[in-house]
């Protein structure tokens, strides 16, 4: 019972009601604004499981996207069908190419695959803070990248994966969403949350209180790479094609800006921040290749949504560094 009511909580509850909220208002919308907030809800999932590990530690990762892109192209490549992947990559190992996977199984892949390269991955990188997390983390994004784009025996090489299943509608865009923001809460009332929060705020306290800094985070680091790998297997599905490109800097830096406007430490900030900043980039990107505005044509110059973005990361943290939920989680007005 104590875990049904834990459940229901509002501050989880409220992140669930914005995310259908959305949802259920996309249908007012026409395709094209409907599609953006799709992917909206994909990019919101990426963004949900960077914060467990980000939010939880504290420590500023460039390199969960290395996950996002394994759950991406593992989800890609293995659904499609046997007879193409031999003629358009037969470079690839025979167990990859004489085998296709359904839309379900294709996501446990991509969840395991992130699972699994996060373990390996941060065995080492969890021990590092500060500075040298980061410049590692994104080293890890630099390496992955390279590797499939390169080492064309397990993907693509520099093509794009063509020919991949469409399954991501609304339904299953905002069940994927909902179920990374359950088991982000889930972890974060866990022991292994409090305890890894309880490091983050005093290191030393926490290790006398007999609690491994490391331990904790590589707990975090796993299960944000299992969320990022699903929610990249989730994205591939909705696009229907993939580059290394598409999972690279620019995700990374789209998908760090989300959870440092909305606040980086809490589950609403990252789902507040997900949407909005999801929903104003798709906004400025069809105002880039014109959008009409009344009687008017309205045309951005290229790169502006880039550039606005950075501007509202860059005021954030001057501004308000807790971002727009001051990194606190949902909850209903008390009454005095």
């Amino acid at each position: 019972m104590s875990g049904i009511r834990s459940l229901l909580k509002p501050a989880l509850m409220g992140p669930i009601l914005l995310v259908l909220t959305v949802a259920l208002s996309s249908n007012l919308f026409p395709a094209n604004i409907k599609l953006q907030l799709l992917a909206a809800l994909v990019s919101t999932a990426i963004v949900v499981g960077i914060y467990v590990f980000v939010g939880n530690s504290g420590v500023v990762s460039f390199g969960q996207i290395s996950f996002t892109a394994i759950g991406a192209f593992g989800a890609g490549i293995t659904s499609m069908p046997s007879p193409q992947k031999a003629t358009v990559f037969p470079e690839l190992f025979p167990i990859i190419r004489e085998n296709a996977l359904g839309n379900v199984s294709t996501l446990v892949l991509a969840t395991l695959l992130g699972a699994i390269f996060a373990l390996v991955a941060g065995s080492a990188l969890v021990r590092l803070s500060g500075l040298g997390a980061g410049i590692a983390m994104l080293s890890l994004l630099v390496i992955t990248r390279n590797v499939l784009r390169n080492w064309d025996r397990v993907g693509p090489g520099a093509k794009a994966i063509p020919g991949i299943e469409q399954s991501t509608g609304l339904v299953q865009a905002t069940a994927s969403l909902i179920l990374c923001i359950i088991v982000a809460y889930s972890y974060q009332i866990s022991r292994w949350g409090r305890r890894l929060r309880a490091s983050r705020e005093d290191a030393p306290a926490a290790a006398a209180a007999g609690i491994s800094q490391y331990q904790e985070r590589l707990i975090a680091f796993v299960v944000s790479g299992a969320l990022c790998g699903f929610a990249g297997g989730v994205y591939v599905h909705l696009l229907g094609s993939v580059t290394t490109e598409e999972v690279y800097i620019r995700l990374t830096f789209l998908t760090l800006a989300m959870l440092v406007i909305g606040g980086m430490g809490s589950l609403w900030g990252a789902v507040v921040g997900g949407l909005s900043v999801s929903i104003i980039n798709s906004i400025l990107f069809e105002a880039q290749n014109g959008i009409e505005v009344g009687p008017l044509t309205l045309t951005l110059p290229r790169g502006t949504s880039d550039m606005v973005l950075a501007s509202l990361m860059a005021l954030t943290l001057l501004w308000r560094p807790t971002g727009l939920t001051l990194s606190r989680e949902f909850s209903l007005p008390r009454r005095k």
